[in-house]
């Protein structure tokens, strides 16, 4: 690959090609009443992306040891944005042994210390957070109207709600002067890459340990950019290393032996094979894996209100979420109605460029992710179930797919059964509250669930039924960081967010 010519600033800005907008968004207004000029925000509000890029191990961008690069493209454009290092085992070893260096001083300092670190984090993180919400779409492929209004606040509010814990960790509930672990070695997705990332720093850090992340093959450049956000807050050299890569560099950081602390959220047989990897060792684990989660509308249910609630459950960020709810349970004497209802509003979601600030759905994030959505839904029709999608033209270049409705699906389906990570919804039918619970436990995946009901008791009786780590009731997709979220059976265990959070690495 082409190394880096600096190693002590970060990378040098060789000027990358202004990303492309991809053709005119798709998705029309139903019946035509409203149309939308294109909103587009500017590629270059993202900054520069250099044409290489290394690590950042020790606090400074330094070349890999290897010399495979790989390259992150635009889903909208498939352009490529940028090269970066494919981490070797080697260069996991440098990053381990600079978190290792840093962590004395670092769990030495009083956690009201840390905690100006991660309040300057914060307040940085929202005065660039046009630039990062840009520099994310183009990387990820959502609407920037997701990474502005949803993904940023959230990133900002983690980095502040944990570092107002960094000095009370005596009253978490862990016992008196509770430890750090050490090295956290954490993996991330590529589905929401600056919030992960978030979610997993924040509270290693105010607990005092240090860090070494690996970002998600397709999206390291929101990562990278943190890297610069930790230099610019003056932190300590080595608290935070960011190693980017493919699996294997993954796969090296959770086996590398000094690493006290493993935290990955992915796919459930990425973290079924981690969780092999550390058995028998004094890793402490968590994941965050897959889901399929139910959607369960009573008959009493606000449809209106339940629609939005759908919608906002399966086709946010593409239905690239674990939580999405991918199953929706309708009580047969309001299907009709719900359907007739969900179609119509499906059919005013607009597909198209992601930097278009009217756009719903953006580009899917890569051309594999797009090949197992189709040859899941391929799959769906060929098994029988009825599939549906609203008219619109896709444009010609990058990753996309229609907003699709299944009917007539069976528990037996592929499609009801397993995780298909896009806008794909499944819809079946129950006629009793028991039956509704029965078909929503019917999954190896225990993630989330929602429930539609105008009955605070139907919804107590429900959720105290449900096996999902999370069950929101009369809403969805709804995240605060003073909340823990995890799952069940194979959506994994350990629990993100909340007070909850902090235990994952404190040594309890």
């Amino acid at each position: 690959m082409a190394k880096n010519t600096k190693k002590t600033e970060a990378p040098a800005p060789a000027p990358a090609a202004a990303p492309q907008a991809p053709a005119e968004p798709a998705g029309k207004p139903a019946g035509g009443l409203f149309g939308y000029a294109p909103a587009p925000e500017s590629p270059a509000a993202a900054g520069d992306i250099a044409s290489s890029y290394g690590h950042f191990i020790g606090g400074q961008f330094v070349d890999s040891s290897g010399s495979e690069a790989l390259k992150t493209v635009n889903p909208a454009t498939e352009q490529v944005l940028a090269e970066f290092a494919r981490g070797t085992a080697e260069d996991v070893d440098r990053a381990v042994a600079a978190a290792r260096a840093a962590f004395t001083d670092w769990s030495a300092l009083p956690g009201s210390e840390r905690a100006k670190y991660l309040f300057r984090i914060a307040r940085i993180i929202q005065e660039r957070s046009r630039e990062l919400a840009v520099l994310e779409s183009i990387d990820n492929g959502k609407p920037i109207r997701e990474t502005r209004d949803v993904d940023l606040p959230l990133v900002a509010a983690h980095f502040f709600y944990y570092a107002g814990w960094a000095d009370k960790l005596d009253f978490a509930g862990y016992g008196p002067n509770p430890k750090p672990l050490g090295v956290a070695g954490q993996v991330i997705p590529w589905n929401f890459p600056l919030l992960m990332l978030a979610w997993k720093i924040a509270p290693a850090l105010a607990t005092g340990n240090t860090v070494v992340l690996k970002p998600a093959e397709t999206t390291p450049l929101t990562a990278l950019r943190f890297a610069e956000i930790c230099r610019q807050a003056g932190l300590p050299k080595g608290v935070v290393n960011i190693v980017t890569g493919d699996g294997s560099t993954g796969a090296a950081l959770t086996a590398h032996p000094d690493v006290n602390k493993v935290a990955f959220t992915g796919s459930t047989p990425v973290g079924r094979a981690i969780a092999k990897q550390v058995a028998g060792t004094r890793k402490k684990l968590s994941l965050e894996l897959g889901g399929k989660a139910a959607n369960i509308v009573f008959d009493d249910a606000p449809i209106d209100q339940a629609v939005e609630g759908i919608v906002n459950g399966i086709f946010f960020n593409q239905g690239h979420v674990c939580c999405a709810g991918s199953r929706l349970l309708v009580q047969e004497s309001v299907q009709d109605e719900l359907l007739d209802a969900l179609k119509r509003r499906m059919g005013t979601l607009r597909v198209g460029d992601p930097l278009d600030k009217n756009t719903d759905i953006g580009a899917i994030n890569s051309a594999e992710q797009l090949a197992r959505i189709t040859a899941l839904t391929d799959a769906g029709e060929a098994e029988g179930a009825e599939r549906w999608s609203p008219a619109c033209e896709l444009p010609g270049t990058g990753f996309w797919f229609r907003p699709t409705l299944f009917t007539g699906v069976s528990q037996a389906h592929r499609i009801a059964q397993e995780e298909i990570f896009g806008p794909v919804l499944s819809v079946l039918t129950f006629r009793t509250p028991d039956e509704a619970v029965a078909k929503a436990n019917n999954t190896p995946y225990g993630l989330s669930a929602g429930i539609w009901t105008e009955k605070g008791s139907r919804i107590l009786w429900t959720a105290s039924r449900l096996r999902a780590g999370v069950v929101w009731a009369n809403t969805f997709n709804k995240f605060d960081p003073t909340s823990p979220f995890g799952g069940y059976k194979e959506s994994g265990y350990g629990r993100e967010g909340g007070r909850h959070g902090l235990e994952a690495y404190l040594d309890v």
